[in-house]
């Protein structure tokens, strides 16, 4: 059998590798936010990433496997965001870490919601649990320090469980524009139209969260 080099398969070096995973993942993680993981085939992702349609199968086993490393490089940018805030804030700060946590939602929102929105996949996929976990142990940490200090009041884990459930169902909002405008953006006509399309500032959605998402776990004083 006379096998032209010209034909043989390319070695495929690290820096081969990870030079294609990366722009993978940057064309699924904006196919799979918009079209759902059911709504996406490999056929179509090669073809958004401008090569042929079995090409992807050198590098991945299936579908399941992009979505994944996808998913576990948003934990990954979603804890290094959070551990960035956590390190230059004062260990008595308690809305660094929330505010952190908005602002990665709102600069990556396709990011985010993979992140959330997807069924759990961790089992067979290391690196997406290990991202998933450096996270949780982020906020976990955070929240004992908090209660540690007295800037909080009650079980740390079921303090986070809380606040987690609260700032998320908080930033879904704001991702869909669902959240009220504050006085200073509202319109002095209650009707404006175009006050419909506004959405509250990233300042105004900080401000919301600290008012609204620590009261409960405050200490009583008095």
């Amino acid at each position: 059998m006379d096998l032209q080099p010209s034909r043989m398969p390319k070695t495929l070096s690290s820096d081969d590798i990870q030079q294609f995973r990366e722009a993978m993942r940057r064309v699924a993680e904006n196919a799979f936010a918009t079209r759902g993981a059911q709504g996406v085939t490999m056929r179509e992702l090669a073809k958004e990433l401008g090569c042929s349609a079995m090409t992807p199968y050198r590098y991945f086993r299936d579908k399941e496997e992009i979505l994944a490393m996808v998913r576990a490089a948003a934990f990954n940018r979603f804890a290094a965001r959070l551990e960035a805030a956590a390190q230059n804030a004062p260990a008595t700060d308690h809305s660094v870490v929330s505010e952190a946590y908005v602002a990665f939602a709102l600069d990556e929102p396709h990011a985010y919601r993979l992140m959330f929105d997807q069924t759990p996949q961790q089992a067979g996929y290391p690196e997406l649990a290990a991202a998933s976990q450096r996270a949780w142990r982020l906020l976990g940490a955070h929240f004992e320090r908090l209660v540690a200090a007295g800037i909080l009041e009650g079980d740390p884990q079921l303090i986070g469980y809380a606040y987690w459930a609260s700032l998320h169902g908080f930033t879904m909002l704001a991702l869909a524009n669902q959240l009220p405008l504050p006085e200073a953006q509202q319109s002095a006509t209650v009707d404006d139209a175009a006050n419909a399309n506004h959405a509250p500032t990233r300042e105004a959605v900080f401000a919301q969260i600290r008012r609204m998402l620590w009261r409960g776990a405050l200490p009583q004083r008095g």
